[in-house]
């Protein structure tokens, strides 16, 4: 198609009204259009037009369903877009047609400007071809094949309007993975805005989420607008989606299905337009199962989910991280990027990481801190004690106090080492000499342990 001819939009739909209504509408936005009553006809137009840059299409038809559309353009010309007309409130077929790989889904009666709205996202879309397994960020690091099998991932996903849940265990890089979904689709010039669930306290949430209005509740001294609003024309990302309370859960649930928020004092609800991405290192089917989290609410997250591999299932991308990442602190600290002796390299390629790139990244953080000359060694890891082999599956689902760590293993640890050095330090009197000698430490690296974990006061 040259760069002035009009996009072409298949219309599929048996109601005459509402094929004149779309065509009037497209024509209006400067789109051509073909149109389609059945099935039968669909398939006939689908052979014979090559420039289609767009379906629309109803979900009953007189020959079949709507669903049936979408699958055959996913096997037949998967860098079309499908976006699927729905009846009024009936999510489920949205959701039906959001896992066969639509686009998006519009209810009927059609508000107009959400479907311009939808029609301008999905011309937006590049076409597979050009994409695929090209690397989504520059953060997204390593060419490992479960690497190589994830970028593919996010390169389909980035072109749905889907929820996706991303599960991965913590420090695995599960945010990382959520900006490269909105990185990649037409929702990029939007805001990306992420929220930690269980960072919030209950009593705060909903105003978080929905906003609220001045005098709403004590303290509420303006209006607020919330998360969804500022997400609005972009993406929301719900991190830790699992530790939201029940009552908060419903709520979510509404917003979702509706499209719509009411922020807290407010006697309207709002429509709001987000791409809805969530993540948690929990088993959501198991939360949903020990009746923590509802099951109509995991349903509507979980239309699509991705898995992000631990750093024990991409071992050979330890070195490629480990490289990037001292040359990203480096610069942080605007100092000569050290080098990681091979030795170290080997250590880290060895150590099972429970903490994952996040653990990998506070390791390489202390040992640039530690290191005094120009190569980072195996002792400057400060790895101690730690097992470095990989966990057998004994040890690894025993774990060291699981419910101890409580989705935290940085700060859990931190505890611990915190325990440790205060004990160590009451007993020589906090002669930090005579302490780091007890522990079998540097004074350099024990007065680095202090700061960090705020016992230099």
């Amino acid at each position: 198609m040259s760069a002035n001819q009009p996009a072409r939009v298949l219309i599929v739909d048996d109601e005459p009204d509402i094929r004149e209504l779309l065509e009037i509408t497209l024509g209006r936005m400067g789109l051509d259009t073909v149109s389609a009553a059945t099935l039968g006809e669909a398939y006939e137009l689908l052979d014979d037009e090559s420039t289609l840059q767009l379906c629309l299409t109803d979900m009953r038809l007189p020959d079949g369903n709507g669903i049936d559309l979408v699958e055959h353009i996913q096997a037949t010309q998967p860098s079309l877009p499908v976006a699927m007309i729905t009846a009024h409130g009936n999510v489920d077929s949205a959701i039906r047609a959001l896992k066969a790989g639509a686009f998006d889904f519009i209810s009927k009666p059609v508000a107009l400007e959400k479907l311009r709205s939808l029609i301008s996202a999905a011309l937006e879309l590049e076409p597979i071809e050009s994409i695929t397994g090209a690397p989504a960020t520059d953060e997204l690091i390593g060419n490992t094949d479960a690497m190589l099998r994830l970028r593919k991932q996010i390169d389909k996903l980035a072109r749905s309007q889907a929820p996706v849940h991303i599960r991965g265990e913590s420090g695995s890089g599960k945010e990382v993975v959520a900006r490269n979904i909105h990185g990649r689709g037409p929702r990029a010039a939007g805001p990306f805005v992420a929220v930690n669930c269980g960072a919030i306290p209950a009593e705060l949430i909903e105003s978080e989420l929905f906003g609220h209005l001045k005098g709403s509740f004590t303290g509420a001294s303006r209006d607020k607008l919330g998360l969804f609003q500022a997400a609005e024309g972009g993406t929301l990302f719900l991190d830790e989606v699992a530790d939201l309370p029940l009552a908060m859960q419903v709520k979510l649930l509404r917003a979702i299905q509706e499209k719509r928020v009411r922020p807290v004092g407010a006697n309207e609800e709002v429509a709001t337009d987000v791409r809805l991405l969530s993540a948690t290192h929990k088993s959501l089917a198991k939360e949903v199962a020990d009746g923590r989290f509802r099951e109509d609410l995991f349903f509507r997250v979980n239309v699509i989910e991705l898995e992000v591999p631990s750093l024990r299932e991409r071992k050979n991308d330890i070195a490629v991280l480990a490289n990037a990442l001292i040359k990203r602190i480096a610069e942080a600290h605007h100092s000569e990027t050290p080098k990681i002796s091979d030795a170290a390299l080997s250590t880290m390629e060895s150590y099972a990481f429970p903490g994952n790139v996040r653990e990998l990244e506070n390791m390489l953080e202390r040992a640039f801190a530690l290191c005094e000359g120009e190569v980072i060694t195996t002792e400057d890891l400060q790895l101690g004690s730690i097992e470095t082999l990989a966990p057998t599956p004994e040890n690894h689902t025993q774990g060291a106090g699981l419910d101890a760590v409580a989705g935290d293993l940085d700060a859990y640890l931190a505890d611990i080492e915190r325990g440790i050095l205060s004990e160590a330090l009451d007993a020589h009197r906090w002669n930090r000499t005579e302490t780091a000698k007890a522990l079998g430490v540097s004074f350099r690296s024990l007065r680095y342990r202090m700061k960090k974990l705020q016992l230099d006061d």
